[in-house]
């Protein structure tokens, strides 16, 4: 595919006047996120990761989100780096949404696909900004959510590059299932498939991957997804090679089509100033507050809970937990995203807990500098709900992980956790829990302590489950590192949509 970067007579050239960051950058990728968290945190790292290197990052948000973004940004653009913030209104309105409802955290339940169209109303305007700030694009790197980008890259004639903010395990997985149609004639959502066309026998169920946006409501955009996939110049993933070879390999041959690894790519913020400020939503706790409270403890002793930006948990549910955490006797640090959101009966709970365990347990509510405190020397095993971001951020801090899976790609990253990498011990969770988990007590407090113990002190398959862990590590630290295959996979990419006078071609 031949691409035009300055299609209408327009010329890179021309925009130093207009700002002159990143007016001297040959290749101007321009990302569009998904604007959930755990989206969008990965693609602005990749961004930051890509302006870092000479190329011009531009990011495009609605404005609940671009608040969010905005520190980042600034302080990256403040140091000089050429990244740019594109902010972008949402008509909420028009598909029946409530005003605000830019933040997915005020999407009414059962308007989430309300959410999707609203979204597609973002070509317009986004396709006029970019004509009208120089540098023209060379490439549009869309959330793979977003098959709306398509016609967007096509009108302006440039590449569309598909991002994954997921493993190659997860979509390879997913996609041999949807490919080969393994459920045809399965009646039983929880009965366990094999997953064709990979090395390891790995089981699914199809509660556990249905397959990208196959629910009810979702069909047409199930579709369209699907079809701007195979229509994709190439994939970029937050994910590096030497962690899975065999399915980054198989994913690229399935799709046919080039794919970039370039992660971990929350090694970006090298520093606490920007790991402060990565995904920050609140200012509920001070990260310099965190941080002091686990200088007091010995490595590798306190476990950190946190089910990430989206879940949250049944009231009784979470009172388990708590019990769980305080019997385990282990130091802990627990994030409780929404704890307002409970009756006075758990936040009383709550209250409680912190009084009998205090010195040894910490409870954030709300937002938490989660990377700064998964690379404390004190940590030593994380709870989680299997988001990847989470689960590559415990990769990379070399700690082994309680697997608490709720939804989407979360079932397969505690697969590829558990039964890939042997870094993982399991909950036993088997079937989503939704947005909002409905189930009441799903894991009991004695599954928690034994679950926690296990990876903190579990014995000789403990220590090997560490020692994975530790390796994992070591391999991620170096792909982002001189000769390593993240950083050059990222100079690849930004030699490959580079333009000079004579365009540039897609392979």
């Amino acid at each position: 595919m031949a691409c035009q970067g300055a299609p209408n007579g327009r010329a890179n050239g021309t925009v130093a006047a207009a700002d002159d960051v990143g007016s001297a950058a040959k290749a101007h990728f321009v990302f569009v996120p998904l604007m959930y968290q755990g989206h969008v945190i990965p693609a602005v790292d990749t961004a930051l990761l890509l302006a870092t290197h000479g190329a011009l990052a531009s990011v495009v948000a609605t404005p609940t989100n671009a608040a969010r973004i905005r520190p980042t940004v600034d302080l990256a653009r403040r140091s000089g780096l050429p990244i740019r913030l594109v902010e972008l209104p949402l008509d909420c309105a028009a598909e029946g949404l409530p005003e605000g409802a830019d933040d997915v955290d005020k999407i009414p339940l059962g308007l989430e696909v309300n959410y999707f169209r609203a979204l597609t109303l973002l070509a317009e305007p986004l396709e006029r900004h970019l004509r009208a700030h120089p540098p023209y694009p060379t490439c549009i790197v869309s959330d793979f959510c977003h098959a709306w980008t398509v016609q967007v890259a096509a009108n302006l004639k440039v590449p569309r590059l598909c991002f994954f903010s997921m493993c190659a395990f997860c979509v390879l997985c997913q996609h041999n299932v949807e490919r080969y149609h393994s459920y045809d004639g399965v009646a039983d959502d929880n009965e366990p498939v094999v997953v064709p066309g990979v090395e390891r026998r790995i089981e699914v169920t199809r509660a556990q991957a249905p397959g990208f946006f196959r629910a009810p409501g979702f069909e047409k955009l199930a579709d369209e997804v699907e079809l701007a996939l195979a229509e994709s110049d190439g994939v970029v993933m937050n994910s590096f090679l030497e962690m899975e070879p065999e399915y980054v390999a198989g994913y690229a041959a399935a799709r046919n089509m080039k794919l970039w690894t370039i992660g971990p790519v929350s090694l970006y913020h090298q520093h606490a100033a920007t790991l402060a400020k990565r995904g920050n939503t609140t200012t509920a706790i001070d990260a310099d507050e965190c941080l002091r409270w686990l200088e007091g403890k010995e490595p590798r002793t306190v476990v950190y809970v946190s089910f990430g930006s989206i879940v949250h948990a049944d009231p009784k549910q979470t009172v388990e937990l708590g019990f769980g955490l305080e019997a385990s006797g282990h130091p802990f640090v627990w994030v409780l995203k929404n704890p307002d959101q409970y009756g006075e009966d758990v936040r009383e709970f709550l209250r409680d807990l912190e009084e009998r365990v205090a010195g040894r347990g910490m409870l954030i509510r709300g937002w938490s500098p989660q990377v700064l405190i998964l690379n404390h020397v004190a940590v030593g095993g994380f709870v989680t709900h299997c988001g990847w971001n989470s689960t590559l951020e415990a990769i990379t801090a070399g700690l082994p992980v309680v697997t608490w899976p709720h939804f989407s790609d979360q079932f397969l990253n505690e697969k590829l956790a558990v039964e890939v990498l042997g870094i993982g011990v399991s909950v036993g969770i088997k079937e989503p829990l939704l947005w909002v988990a409905k189930k009441g007590v799903v894991v009991g407090r004695e599954v928690v302590e034994a679950a926690v113990r296990s990876i903190m002190d579990g014995g000789g398959e403990g220590e090997e489950r560490r020692r994975k862990a530790l390796v994992l590590s070591e391999k991620a630290r170096a792909a982002v590192q001189e000769g390593g295959s993240s950083l050059g996979n990222l100079l690849d990419l930004i030699k490959h949509f580079e333009v000079d006078t004579g365009g540039c071609t897609i392979d």
